[in-house]
């Protein structure tokens, strides 16, 4: 149950990310719940870094899902990602 509740939770946090950084992200819904549980892991990080605590790979909460979200899909967008070519 802990996993379907966390891929839940990355689905709603990729999703908001998304309506809050403007622009077109071609990604369908199996993307965006990536981008929030990588967002998650992300914002459990940043958390750790910032409010001390012991730095291991561990998910946070909805807020911190959703900043390590924006924070990926910048950086994704940064990176290039997926862009289709046209010859």
């Amino acid at each position: 149950m802990g996993l379907i509740l966390f891929l839940i939770v990355g689905l709603i946090a990729g999703f908001i990310a998304r309506a809050l950084v403007p622009g077109p992200d071609p990604m369908g819904w199996v993307g965006t719940m990536v981008l929030g549980v990588i967002g998650s892991f992300v914002g459990g990080t940043l958390a750790a870094l910032l409010f001390g605590g012991t730095l291991e790979l561990s998910a946070s909460g909805l807020i911190g899902s959703i900043v390590g979200s924006v924070i990926v899909l910048l950086l994704w967008r940064a990176m290039g990602g997926e862009r289709t070519r046209v010859a």
